[in-house]
């Protein structure tokens, strides 16, 4: 599959990232289009997609629809919602994917597909905190999905209004490791979509690399409000998250994902993109549910699986439960 080829594209959640991807991919001359609904679906209708870059705002027209049976099969099919919403997806997605349709999952946390040709003698392992029935991964042909991380900060100004802080990374790859034609030629079509798009030979490492880094200072957010600078500058709350990463550093080595920085080069890393607001935090603004089972839950259940106790990472799972719970996202 040449890029030439990815000519049919869907963005599946055009939320902050969805539609910060889809607009570029529509500005490389793919067409576009969007499953939406209520005030999003409305919005992409009348405006289309709307990036709001520094002092330029870029508008891209796709088609959009609430109903994905409307658009047909795709050859590319971007899944961009956060974990809560991946099981309701999932029941919807059929009707976009055909037998050679490439399936980007730009989420954050341990995706279902983890253990999908990786993970040695946890090879094929179903985690039940991103999974719990299997209905996604019976729904989402394992032969057709591409990982990808992403690299950036964007957020909702308005339905189908972006705005695209800082960072332009897509890191992308195979579930089964390795390169391949199509990812190749999808890392080629990013790249002329103004993506600074690379390709992984492990995409599970760059995953598990990122959630180092967010599975605390994410849900951290989410029950303090506080942003990134003001979390890593409480020097309680900073040895907490150390302690924490300790944990998802002696698991990562456990399942073939070595981590060889130690939990301060990340703050060191973190703290240089100054004060922001975690997306978490930004949905916890929102009311809207909050992805802790695949960002902590998660991290919970990888360490019962290799054996490694994980007290300060059950601690955080227990509190950020608590508070969305009381909340109703959760």
């Amino acid at each position: 599959m040449t890029h030439k080829s990815i000519q049919k594209t869907c963005i599946y959640g055009a939320g902050a990232i969805g539609g910060w991807i889809g607009a570029g991919l529509a500005a490389a001359g793919c067409s576009v289009s969007v499953v939406a609904r209520g005030a999003t679906l409305a919005a992409v209708r009348q405006h289309g997609l709307r990036v709001v870059d520094g002092d330029v705002t870029r508008e891209a027209a796709v088609q959009a629809s609430a109903d994905p049976a409307e658009l047909g099969v795709q050859d590319l099919v971007v899944v961009a919602v956060k974990a809560p919403s991946l099981l309701d997806v999932a029941r919807h997605i059929a009707p976009l994917i055909g037998p050679s349709t490439l399936v980007l999952t730009a989420m954050n946390g341990v995706p279902w597909w983890f253990f999908q040709g990786f993970g040695g003698k946890y090879v094929g392992t179903q985690l039940r905190a991103v999974d719990a029935t299997g209905e996604i991964a019976a729904a989402i042909p394992a032969a057709n999905i591409i990982g990808c991380v992403v690299h950036a900060n964007c957020s909702v100004d308005a339905p189908g209004l972006i705005r695209h802080h800082f960072g332009n990374g897509l890191i992308i790859g195979e579930p089964s490791g390795g390169s391949s034609a199509r990812v190749q030629a999808l890392a080629a079509l990013l790249v002329r979509a103004g993506f600074a798009a690379s390709v992984s030979a492990q995409i599970q490492k760059d995953a598990w690399y990122k959630l180092w880094g967010n599975m605390t200072v994410n849900p951290i957010s989410a029950f303090t409000c506080a942003t990134t600078d003001l979390i890593l500058g409480d020097d309680l709350v900073r040895d907490f998250i150390s302690k924490i990463m300790l944990e998802a550093k002696e698991i990562g080595a456990r399942i073939g994902l070595p981590i060889d920085q130690q939990p301060e080069d990340r703050h060191a890393v973190t703290l240089k993109l100054g004060a922001f607001k975690t997306s978490m935090l930004q949905d916890v603004e929102a009311g809207k549910p909050v992805e802790l089972d695949a960002l902590v839950s998660v991290v919970r259940e990888l360490g019962q699986l290799t054996r490694v106790p994980t007290p300060f990472t059950d601690a955080l799972l227990g509190l950020s439960r608590l508070h969305a719970r009381g909340l109703g996202l959760y």
